[in-house]
């Protein structure tokens, strides 16, 4: 992905089989990635746990299996810090994020399918999928090599899905001032 006319895009690889994105991300994406983000942190900050986040950034677990998620996580006491370089963030050193999030406009289907059973093997926590044209989340718990769906994270035990949604929902309207100043009272 470092050449032309492959280095503008985004993609993920996993036993063998590689996908790169190549399509524009619009105002939704764009959007609803930054809402998603500030629900995650201001739900952290609010519930007083560690966390880290990853905007774009590139997983790799060496000669295995790669991704470049919208947004993630690391989550709880004990994870170490990735370095602040341009090297991909090798899991096999640092984990995997805690949790992984794809917004999903043209890519939803792949990101229920291919990419959510690559974050099963990368063994995240969990595995949010956002649905740009609904306004909808759809959250896995990853364990033993499978995920099932949840309605409240595990990673941030008081933050329900539905809360995200509303988020996202508001934002078609709101500005951030607004939505951050509902979304505080709403974690209060």
């Amino acid at each position: 992905m470092d050449t032309a006319p492959y280095d503008e895009g985004r993609g993920y690889f996993d036993h063998g089989y590689m996908r790169v994105e190549m399509a524009a991300l619009g105002g939704g994406h764009a959007r609803q990635n930054s809402v998603v983000s500030k629900v995650v942190s201001l739900s952290g900050m609010v519930q007083s746990v560690r966390l880290a986040e990853f905007t774009n950034g590139s997983f790799h677990k060496i000669g295995e299996r790669g991704c470049q998620p919208d947004v993630a996580f690391y989550i709880g006491p004990d994870f170490q810090l990735p370095p602040q370089d341009n090297s991909p963030i090798d899991v096999d050193v640092y984990g995997p994020p805690t949790l992984a999030i794809e917004i999903g406009g043209s890519s939803f289907k792949d990101d229920l399918g291919a990419k959510r059973l690559l974050y099963e093997r990368l063994e995240v926590s969990e595995y949010w999928v956002v649905n740009v044209a609904e306004q909808q989340v759809v959250a896995f718990a990853v364990s033993e090599g499978g995920s099932r769906q949840i309605r409240v994270s595990g990673a941030l035990p008081e933050l329900e899905i539905t809360l995200i949604e509303e988020a996202l929902y508001r934002s078609q309207t709101e500005d951030d001032t607004a939505l951050m100043g509902w979304l505080m009272e709403a974690l209060a």
